[in-house]
């Protein structure tokens, strides 16, 4: 006889547990339960009594649970707190909503059931670690999908073996897939799956499901990678809404599993929209159906701009929201705001949180400040060794194009100016070099690539591209500036905080240029007060 258990270990802490075998007495249904769930204290059981409007019995006998399903509640015996250290999320399943015939063992379940939590230390106000103690399965277990969905994944492999074509996706199904594995990845890992984790269960999911195979990656699922690291981030939110301790929002995970404090970030002077309220008559719901219509418009061979801007205006809101309460990578974002990384909707965007025109702006400052600022370099030109007398001298020899050249080096001589390191952020490769390992390990940067022409004084620039997250965000820029420009509205529009060896580079393009927010540091301050002599 089958049974199917509800188990309530706490108000805040239950697990689903299904016995092929109904134990003969309640002493021996305890055993199974410490064996299975990993509990080492010792308890009595209650079931909720369907005769009684479930209100709680005491279990006496097998015969006083009712056929087929069951809920108990563990009643632990003399201790003040949880005898298994157990967090304070609720990973609760609604009984009543399943049918136990439906419930088989393949379905996901960790192969040790739930083991205990760390402790936290005292330091840390008790709270109890947000990793759970569970070694991760290689390979991960995909867990049992809708049975529509697996009927549809089942043919897309048979196509897929015969004529190598994947299955074209729809919404449903992907959000289908991507909800179990989020939870399946929340019951192992809590909250906070460390990256390669979260890999391992693409990289699961293509090899159980090849006709999801991503058609344009190496690996084959980088936009599942994608989605599912944004899903999590969704289902944390989700989770935090409805109150669940094991995503607070004063916590965040890195990527080698250690709890870090941290608070959500601030916003940057001078900006005017951080998180703005939702639109009148506009919720969640309404502005998501906004955001999908807003991606299939982007889609399109022929966009309709003037559409795509009315969107992107219309949903500012909820994007950042998601961007400054979610904090999610740059890739994910780019997923699901695509428009966002054109570099039109990248001035709007810069408009929308800091009322400044991006482009016309930084260059009516460049036009301002350049000749002051090379003027200051060559004044101390021998204080900063031979990296500003090489920008100079390079500057000298320009026969073509002085005034474009002439931003160039007043941009790439502020950071040397100022004395900050510019050894990882102004990048530059060969147009027959790899630009990938240029770029890995980047957080925020620009590279101009050259053409391999054996040309040692001038070489010519073939691209110049914004990197943010060891990733090529946008290239073919016309030109340094121009990247310079792109790059900020990004750091804004993504609210990314500045790269700490450029810090004070960057909060002088701030508060110099763009002049927004009215303090600043005494570095900055000292720079401003001899631009403006």
């Amino acid at each position: 006889m089958h049974l199917l258990l509800r188990i309530v270990l706490s108000p805040n802490e239950a697990r689903r547990l299904q016995l092929e075998e109904l134990p003969e007495s309640v002493d021996q249904l305890i055993e199974v339960l410490k064996e299975r769930l990993q509990l080492e204290r010792d308890f009595t059981l209650q079931f909720e009594d369907p005769d009684f409007g479930n209100s709680l019995c005491q279990l006496t006998t097998m015969s006083e649970l009712p056929e087929g399903r069951a809920v108990l509640h563990l009643m632990w015996h003399s201790t003040p707190s949880s005898p298994c250290n157990l967090s304070d999320h609720s990973i609760n399943v609604s009984i009543s909503s399943l049918d136990t015939a439906s419930v088989h063992s393949e379905d996901f379940r960790p192969s040790s059931s739930r083991q205990t939590l760390e402790q936290g230390s005292s330091s840390d106000s008790g709270k109890s670690s947000l990793r759970r103690d569970i070694k991760w399965p290689s390979p991960f277990p995909i867990p049992k999908l809708a049975y529509d969905v697996e009927l549809k994944l089942r043919k897309g492999n048979d196509v897929y073996a015969k004529t190598k074509k994947t299955l074209d996706v729809s919404r449903d199904i992907k959000t289908a897939i991507l909800d179990k594995l989020a939870q399946a990845i929340f019951d192992l890992r809590g909250g906070y799956p460390a990256k390669d984790e979260v890999a391992s269960v693409a990289s699961a999911l293509v090899l159980k499901y090849p006709c999801l195979r991503d058609t344009d990656s190496i690996t084959g699922c980088d936009s599942w990678l994608t989605s599912l690291r944004y899903k999590i981030g969704n289902f944390r939110a989700k989770l935090r809404d409805a109150g669940c301790n094991e995503v607070d929002v004063n916590r965040k995970r890195r990527g080698d599993g250690e709890d870090v404090p941290f608070t959500l970030k601030k916003p940057k002077r001078g900006e005017v929209n951080h998180v703005p309220e939702y639109p009148d008559h506009h919720d969640d719901n309404t502005l998501e159906e906004e955001r999908l219509a807003l991606v299939d418009e982007f889609k399109k061979r022929r966009r309709n701009m003037a559409e795509i801007r009315q969107k992107m205006e219309l949903t500012f809101s909820l994007r950042r929201r998601e961007i400054v309460e979610m904090q999610p990578m740059v890739l994910e974002v780019k997923e699901r705001w695509p428009a966002l990384f054109s570099l039109e909707e990248i001035s709007e965007e810069f408009y929308r949180i800091t009322s400044k025109n991006l482009l016309v702006t930084f260059r009516a400052s460049l036009d301002k400040y350049v000749p002051r600022l090379l003027k200051l370099y060559r004044a101390r030109k021998g204080t900063f060794g031979p990296e500003m007398e090489d920008l100079l001298d390079k500057l000298d020899e320009e026969t073509s194009d002085i005034a474009s050249q002439r931003k160039t080096t007043a941009l790439r001589g502020l950071p040397i100016f100022i004395r900050e390191d510019t050894s990882t952020f102004f990048l530059k490769c060969l147009d027959t070099d790899p630009a990938d390992a240029v770029v890995q390990g980047v957080s925020v940067g620009i590279l101009t690539v050259y053409e391999d022409d054996d040309a040692t004084t001038s070489p010519t620039v073939r691209d110049v591209a914004v990197v943010l997250e060891g990733r090529i965000i946008l290239h073919d820029l016309s030109d340094l500036q121009t990247a310079f420009a792109y790059l900020f509205g990004l750091l804004y529009a993504m609210n990314i905080e500045y790269p700490k060896l450029l810090k004070y580079t960057f909060e002088a393009i701030q508060t110099i240029f763009f002049e927004l927010g009215s303090r600043c540091s005494q570095r900055i301050r000292s720079l401003k007060t001899k631009l403006l002599q």
